[in-house]
């Protein structure tokens, strides 16, 4: 097990999506994000089967940022209940996940 965390989120649209996650690059919460528009959704909302075009996008960061980076993705999400889920990186390209590692970090607030 590595620290390294792919984050899964689903957004409306490709202008949400580079929105969102503009915003959590700047942050340094994720060191990159892959955006997959052409998803489609199917889910139970609100007493019946739902069906939407959304955009996947793959976030990579690091165990110490995890918190804050769903924290941040809820509060800047159009979705009352955003799809926010953390999957472990078992093992990856050593340079790669030290990239990562470095370029993720939280903040010290001021």
């Amino acid at each position: 097990m590595t620290d390294t965390r792919v984050v899964l989120m689903t957004v409306p649209d490709l202008h949400t999506a580079e929105a969102v996650v503009g915003n959590l690059v700047a942050a340094r919460l994720t060191a990159c994000a892959s955006i997959l528009p052409g998803v489609t959704s199917l889910y139970w909302w609100e007493g019946g089967v739902q069906r939407s075009s959304e955009v996947l996008v793959v976030m990579k960061t690091s165990t110490e940022c995890v918190d804050t980076l769903i924290s941040r993705a809820a509060e800047l999400h159009p979705y009352d209940v955003p799809e926010l889920l953390t999957l472990p990186v078992e093992n990856g390209l050593a340079a790669y996940l030290a990239w990562v590692g470095r370029e993720c970090y939280v903040a010290e607030e001021e």
